[in-house]
């Protein structure tokens, strides 16, 4: 598996780099931290790409440069990677141009053997959509923004399972709260919860919400399976069956101390647009984390 962490903030993304390690680790994945910088022109590229070559008193840092050394002490500081025995800290010849304004440095981790911070310049969605499909990530972790829309659009855009960061406490003792029903996505949505739950050393309430008085056969038989899987993984679990509309419901057992997983919708985005999306609609009205399977 791939990861890939948005960072953007010293100040904000360190609940974002620190769920993203967790699970990280849990899955001894391929992990990349992308930071996106802010746009630079043209002729202040030029200047950039001198300074690359005179590394060592580089005097001009490319915007962004100064959230990568933030998350390389950070990834430091937690043993994620080696100390560097000089203690010289972040190396900023370390980094490597790759094209396109796309700089990389590669880590010697200590969990993980694939381990590298990215550094991109430009807008920060349209820079995640192309690191995405151009290096087929299988996971996106991001922090939560305020901009609700810009989540929107990284969640239907992106061809990446996504974990939204929202108001993450890392004091805050969560549950998994795993949507279930009889819908292909659920499956898929159960076997990352699981490795979550692992990450976090958390429980998992398994729900399944109807608007009708009876639980279908079809939504027990996907309860049941998501619980075996609970049990072969050593995740315990509870199962719950609630009457009610699924989107207020979910929201409202979430709370702030769950964290969601819900499997995405197939539908393409022009349908998304005009039928709507249950898991975009509980990502815009939920104040927890939530982890939208694809």
């Amino acid at each position: 598996m791939k990861i890939l962490i948005g960072i953007s903030s010293k100040k904000y993304s360190e609940p974002t780099l620190d769920v993203g390690m967790r699970i990280a680790r849990i899955l001894r994945s391929s992990t990349t931290i992308l930071d996106v910088g802010q746009k630079i022109n043209e002729f202040s590229y030029k200047d950039v790409s001198l300074a690359n070559e005179l590394m060592e008193s580089w005097d001009l840092d490319r915007p962004g440069v100064d959230v990568l050394e933030w998350a390389y002490n950070y990834l430091e500081k937690e043993n994620y990677i080696e100390k560097n025995p000089n203690d010289s800290g972040f190396a900023k010849n370390l980094l490597v141009d790759k094209g396109n304004g796309r700089s990389e440095v590669f880590l010697k981790g200590i969990v993980l053997q694939n381990l590298s911070l990215i550094l991109r310049n430009g807008d920060i969605i349209e820079e995640l959509r192309d690191e995405v499909h151009s290096f087929e990530y299988d996971l996106t972790i991001i922090g939560g923004s305020g901009q609700r829309s810009m989540a929107n659009d990284l969640i239907q855009y992106i061809d990446s399972s996504i974990f939204v960061v929202n108001n993450f406490n890392q004091k805050q003792q969560y549950r998994i709260l795993l949507a279930v029903d009889d819908s292909p996505g659920t499956a898929k949505a159960v076997k990352l919860g699981v490795r979550v739950a692992q990450a976090f050393d958390i429980e998992v309430d398994l729900i399944t919400i109807t608007k009708e008085d009876e639980v279908s056969p079809q939504y027990r038989n996907a309860s049941l399976r998501a619980e075996k899987m609970m049990r072969r993984c050593g995740v315990k679990a509870e199962t719950k069956f609630m009457k009610g509309n699924l989107v207020d419901t979910l929201v409202d057992v979430a709370g702030d101390n769950h964290i969601i997983v819900m499997g995405t919708s197939s539908q393409s985005p022009l349908s998304k647009f005009f039928l709507g999306s249950k898991p975009l609609d509980v990502m815009e009205s939920c104040n927890c984390p939530m982890l939208i399977v694809k």
